[in-house]
């Protein structure tokens, strides 16, 4: 290699790392400048982190992955295990009244347990409904998080229950991530030993899958 190559090779190097560091910085201060948003995950056990250690549920996963996407996020858990969707419904003011800030965003997660426990799908339709409008009286956006019913309930019960999640969101002109478990439901080595929780790398999963819809809605904060 000659003098002149071995130079531009160099001065080449130089300017990709100049331009990598550029990148690098001007990243940076694009997170440091985008207005902070706050997500409230309100849910139930699936939201709440059910059996898992610090770090290592839906929120905490969710606001990791998103600050490496470049977001300046906060993810607060609101799950509640054992919640159904009545349940949800009546501590909405309260859990609000506890917070600092009011979330941008709401994902909301509930009805897998109305589903286990058998209660009328038309019940936690209304519930949902009903807490849907009250985040967008709040001015909160709302990301429905839905749910698919066991088979061994009936073919009637399974056919109203996953309806009600679309018809939701069409309703109220909410965005729907169709099904919470996505990638993880029956899927060994992804649940806990009741075979109804994610683990840790199923949430991991589930994030990584819900990504994409939760930057979208992101975007289309005001």
């Amino acid at each position: 290699m000659t003098f002149l190559n071995r130079r531009y090779g160099m001065n080449f190097w130089l300017y990709q790392l100049a331009t990598a560091l550029a990148l690098l910085l001007l990243s940076q201060a694009a997170l440091a400048a985008a207005p902070p948003r706050t997500i409230l995950a309100f849910g139930d056990s699936l939201t709440a982190g059910y059996q898992l250690r610090p770090g290592e549920g839906f929120a905490p996963q969710l606001e990791k992955a998103l600050r490496a996407k470049g977001r300046n996020v906060s993810v607060i858990n609101a799950g509640v295990s054992g919640d159904t969707t009545a349940q949800g419904k009546v501590r909405i003011a309260w859990g609000l009244a506890g917070l600092k800030t009011k979330p941008d965003l709401v994902i909301l997660e509930l009805g897998a347990n109305d589903m286990l426990r058998g209660q009328p799908p038309a019940a936690a339709k209304a519930n949902l409904d009903a807490m849907i409008k009250d985040f967008q009286k709040r001015g909160i956006r709302v990301l429905l998080a839905g749910m698919l019913a066991q088979p061994n309930l009936g073919a009637a019960y399974v056919k109203d229950f996953n309806a009600l999640y679309p018809a939701l969101a069409k309703a109220n002109k909410v965005t729907l991530y169709p099904f919470f478990m996505d990638g993880v439901a029956a899927v060994p080595g992804l649940q806990l030993a009741d075979g109804l929780h994610p683990t840790a790398k199923g949430v991991t999963i589930i994030v990584n899958k819900m990504l994409p819809t939760v930057l979208k809605e992101l975007e289309a904060l005001p």
